[in-house]
């Protein structure tokens, strides 16, 4: 009994593209994390929810390399990930979306994603200039910019340059990327066009971790939800659960109120 259940364990691990195991995180005497621990699944949408300051960017910035300062442990496809510098990280596969975008505000949104895909890779990934170009177009393609190929990343409106960031993150050919509310600041249109992209990304094996404030979106694409609140795990579940949890609505929803799946 004992080695089927081990046996099982493994198995469960290797179904796992992250596992996240009691991170916890401090500023001076300020605790902004505290004894997180989740799995996402190779292939799945895990979203991040909760109030201002619950500690979804810091978890983040942690998994991604730019807090070092950490407790507990982070694996990526079953390899601990401590002590790597945020570029080891991206060459391994993980990529990140930020919520305020800074492209090459100068150069076009070819050459920005151009950038990614040139620097952004392994050396066993590394490819020409030419392939890097091709590379680009497609993903310029894929997030509906390619009218807009040519022109400077500086004449972009908000919806434009959250999709140049996702081009940019997905040139450097993530098998996870993490993305920081990538819906905030969209019309109601714009919010439908993303999620879109986001469940094509998924769709070609991408795994996302997605953190956001937009019900719609969060709800819509993601497998699981993962609530924050005070830099600790308040909830995990289907959002068919998590959207009926008392805790959760009594910490950051609010109130009781129907969510629409896309």
């Amino acid at each position: 009994m004992l080695t089927h259940d081990m046996g099982r364990e493994d198995k469960m691990a290797e179904n796992m593209i992250l596992s996240v195991r009691n991170i916890t995180m401090k500023f001076d005497s300020f605790m902004a994390l505290n004894d997180i621990s989740f799995d996402l699944e190779k292939g799945s949408i895990l979203g991040i929810i909760g109030p201002n300051g619950a500690g979804k960017t810091t978890l983040f910035n942690t998994i991604t390399g730019y807090y070092q300062t950490y407790s507990g442990k982070i694996l990526f496809n079953g390899t601990s990930v401590r002590g790597m510098r945020p570029d080891k990280r991206c060459c391994m596969g993980i990529a990140r979306t930020f919520q305020i975008t800074k492209p090459f505000e100068n150069i076009s949104i070819l050459g920005n994603v151009m950038v990614g895909a040139y620097y952004g890779k392994s050396l066993k990934k590394k490819s020409s200039i030419k392939d890097c170009e091709k590379e680009a177009y497609d993903l310029i393609e894929k997030v509906g910019l390619s009218d807009k190929i040519n022109d400077p990343a500086g004449s972009l409106n908000v919806s434009q340059r959250k999709k140049l960031e996702l081009a940019r993150a997905l040139s450097t050919e993530p098998e996870l990327l993490l993305l920081d509310e990538v819906v905030g600041g969209l019309n109601p249109t714009e919010v439908v066009d993303m999620m879109e992209i986001i469940k094509s990304i998924n769709r070609s094996g991408v795994s996302i971790l997605m953190i956001e404030h937009v019900m719609k979106a969060v709800m819509g694409v993601s497998h699981r939800i993962l609530v924050l609140n005070h830099g600790e795990k308040l909830a995990e579940g289907e959002p068919a659960e998590i959207i009926k949890n008392p805790d959760v609505i009594s910490a950051y929803l609010g109130n009781k109120r129907e969510v629409k799946h896309a």
